[in-house]
């Protein structure tokens, strides 16, 4: 039996990238799962209930989590991983990217933590993890409104850990640097499929066993943010 075997977790943004990482980890694991995503994609797994959602819509998260508590009767773990990016210079964004990266990024997370919380918390022994980033503890060039977007992950999920640890919820915040994903690829989004510096970025799979990691810690202790990035990333201080 494994440390997670027969907890039920939710994850948002899970049918590629780094959210089906996670859930493929933690299927592993023998984690029952709520798959969040707007394809509805379960990636094939026995014991998944996969809805189409988009975070942006309360309403969706809501049916989504209630979903997956009525098949399995509970939830302990939430990855808020839903996200979107898009690089360049402030002034050249589309308005329409600034607003995805806000609705997405910030209250797709809120939502899907206001949805699953009294389950964590009934649990007893709940673990909240957002999927943030590097760009939510630093400021970079050409990246002002997804930093701004991750800062407010990183600072949502760092003031919840005050209020629910004596309630038995652990939050921590994962934040990854460059990850080989496509979450950031499209015209004018300032990634494309051939750049060179994809190969030198992170996978997936890499971000996910930290997740693991982090939600397979002995239970009287908590890790409230890593962070990491490839070595073919400069430090930033």
């Amino acid at each position: 039996m494994t440390a997670l075997e027969g907890k039920v977790a939710f994850v948002t943004g899970a049918s590629r990238g780094i959210g089906a990482a996670v859930a493929l980890a933690l299927a592993g694991e023998g984690v029952k799962l709520g798959l969040a995503s707007r394809s509805g994609d379960d990636l094939g797994l026995s014991e998944a209930v996969a809805r189409e959602c988009d975070v942006r819509d309360p309403k969706q998260v809501d049916a989504a989590v209630a979903a997956t508590v009525e098949e399995f009767d509970r939830l302990d773990i939430l990855v808020a991983n839903a996200g979107v990016g898009a690089y360049g210079p402030f002034l050249e964004l589309d308005p329409d990217q600034l607003e995805e990266m806000i609705d997405v990024n910030i209250r797709g997370t809120m939502y899907a933590v206001r949805a699953a919380l009294p389950h964590l918390i009934a649990s007893g022994e709940g673990d909240l993890v957002t999927i943030a980033s590097e760009a939510g503890r630093r400021g970079l060039p050409n990246e002002a409104v997804y930093c701004g977007s991750k800062f407010a992950q990183v600072g949502f999920t760092r003031a919840l850990d005050h209020e629910l640890r004596e309630q038995g919820v652990r939050c921590t915040n994962v934040c990854p640097g460059g990850v080989a994903t496509d979450f950031a690829i499209g015209e004018g989004r300032g990634r494309t499929p051939e750049m060179p510096e994809l190969a030198g970025m992170m996978r997936a799979e890499d971000v996910a066993q930290v997740v693991m990691f982090v939600l397979t810690r002995p239970r009287n202790h908590r890790i409230l943010e890593t962070a990491f990035r490839p070595m073919t990333e400069a430090s930033w201080g």
